[in-house]
This record gives C-alpha cells, structure tokens and sequence, in this order.
C-alpha cells in the first residue's frame, strides 16, 4: 500500500489548488458586478472579447427574468433580436486621438465636432429601414446649433457668398422619421462647405444608395466626415473672429452586420467628381488610414480585421 500514498497526497493537493482558484474566481465575478476592466475604479476600455461576456450574460440575465414572469419568445421574436447588433454606438469611432472633440448627442446621430475648424471631425449614425422611409418632409431650415455659444456658433449667414453648399453629413433623408430628427439635422454642426456639384452629385447618389442598403440589408452603419490635407485649410465666413475650414475631402464608411457581414469605404475630393460612387470606394483600413480614426472596434478582433481590409463594391450591388 505504500506506493500509493505519494499519488494520493498529490491528487489531494491538486484537489484543494482547484478549489481555491475557484473560489478566487468567484469572488472575482461578485466584485460590484463588474467587468475587470472596470474593478477598483480604473477606467480601462474594455476589450471585444469583455463586451460579448458582458452582452451575454445580460442577455441571459434577462431570459431568466422573463421565465420568472412567465414569458417565453416566439421564434419570430428572437428572429428580430437577432437582427439587432449587440453593440451600442457600433457606427462611432474609437475617441480620437490628438484632435478637438467635443461630441453633440442628438437623437439620432452622434457629432465629433472641432471648435477650431467649425466642422465636425465626424458624424456618425444608425441607419435603419424605419428611418429610410420615413415621410416627414424635408425643412431646409439651416440653423446655428443652440448648444454652441455665439463665438463658436456657426449661422446659416456666415456660408452666404462662399461658393460653397451647406453639406450635410448626416442627410436630411435619413431623418425623415421625426420631425425632432429633421430639424436637428440641419443644425450647422452637422454641416460643412462643400463644393456644390459633389452635394447633389455622388454625395447625394452614396446617401440614396445608404437607404437602399438599409431596406434591403436592415440596419447599416454609417460614419462620415471631412479630410484637411492643409494644416492650414482655406476658410470661408465674413466675420473676423468666427473663420469655418474648407474640407480637402470626404469619407464615408458603411457597415452591415446582415446575413453577409460587409463594409466599405469611400473618399472624394472636395469638387466636381466625375465616373461613378464605385471610383471612389475604398477599404475602411484606407479610411482609417487618412483619418488616423478607429471604425467599428467594438466588433470581434478577427471579424474587424476581415471586414475592414476589404473593398468589394459588387458585393454591395454597385
């Protein structure tokens, strides 16, 4: 019998090691209910991998309550939740890295906007079908944005005799819905100088196109915004003290997590841009490249990673 004692008191220690570990881990996951990242107060981004952890088990937090009342889901309802991503926010960029940001929640874009320039450095939105065919009417009401005040507030005024159109980034057509949407999409924060063939030329065919892809793919993510190759841009405005820069360029990124996953991108210069929305489509790695921006990273590592290089435009049907 002795020879098995050397074995046993092994597999004993291995026994109480487990154990321990075990309950280290569980004290781990009682603490204030809280990611690591977020343990002791320190504000840590959280990973992709810590943003799934974190929707599943509110996701199953949420099934066990509807257990308890009784409740269980149709097929077609867990269908339809299916559709929805998980992420919130999934179309705004990571936070920008050495740039002016001051970010305007409206309620149904998010604005980045530099109170140097009077652009937005992005806007960002979700576009669902809802929102695509929408049939409120279109204001034309440009108006200076409330939360600015007046040394950084641009007016409609102060584009007149530029030789510029007021671009917008989020378009007045995805925000047909509500009137609140409509009107605030016309607020001057979401605006920039834009040469005016390129606003009702491609700029305007990429934006018809985005609601297309929303009808036809369900919700698509979208982010744009202006490029300045100048560190010291052309500027617009008859006031002495309130100068708006001119955009060098346009980005546009898009995203749809459908049936088939995609993204693309796209850059046109600030002019007459000749050929078609395909002659200027790009990878979103290119984008972030001239942007020096982070698209879409709350997406799985890998899956940004595959979509982000890609630029197929057959895929999307242009």
């Amino acid at each position: 019998m002795k020879p098995i004692k050397k074995p046993l008191s092994i597999l004993l220690t291995c026994l109480v090691l487990t154990g321990l570990v075990a309950g280290i881990n569980q004290l781990w996951a009682c603490k204030g209910d809280k990611l690591p990242s977020e343990v002791n107060g320190v504000g840590v981004s959280a990973s992709s991998a810590e943003r799934n952890a974190a929707y599943a088990a509110q996701e199953a937090e949420a099934a066990a309550e509807d257990a308890a009342d009784g409740y269980y889901e149709t097929k077609e309802e867990r269908a339809a939740e299916l559709a929805v991503t998980p992420y919130e926010n999934l179309e705004q960029p990571d936070a920008l890295k050495g740039q002016q940001e001051f970010l305007l929640f409206k309620s149904q874009f998010i604005i980045s906007y530099d109170v140097t320039k009077l652009c937005p450095n992005y806007v960002c939105w979700s576009l669902t079908p809802s929102r695509a065919n929408g049939r409120v009417q279109r204001s034309n009401n440009f108006h200076g944005d409330p939360v600015l005040n007046e040394k950084t507030r641009v007016e409609t005024y102060d584009y007149n005799g530029s030789g510029y159109d007021r671009g917008h980034m989020c378009p007045a057509g995805d925000n047909k819905n509500t009137t609140k949407a409509m009107d605030e999409s016309f607020g001057m924060t979401n605006i920039c100088p834009q040469n005016h063939n390129l606003n009702v030329g491609l700029w305007n065919d990429l934006e018809i196109q985005c609601r297309s892809w929303a009808k036809n793919y369900g919700t698509v993510y979208i982010c744009c915004g202006p490029i300045f190759d100048n560190p010291n841009p052309k500027t617009i405005g008859q006031r002495r003290n309130l100068k708006i820069a001119v955009p060098d360029r346009f980005f546009k990124v898009v995203l749809t997590l459908g049936r088939v996953p995609k993204a693309i991108g796209f850059i046109f210069p600030n002019k007459a841009c000749g050929g078609d929305m395909r002659d200027y489509a790009v990878s979103v790695d290119k984008v972030e490249k001239e942007t020096d921006m982070d698209f879409f990273f709350q997406l799985d590592d890998k899956q940004e990673k595959q979509l982000e290089k890609e630029c197929n435009p057959a895929a999307w049907g242009i």
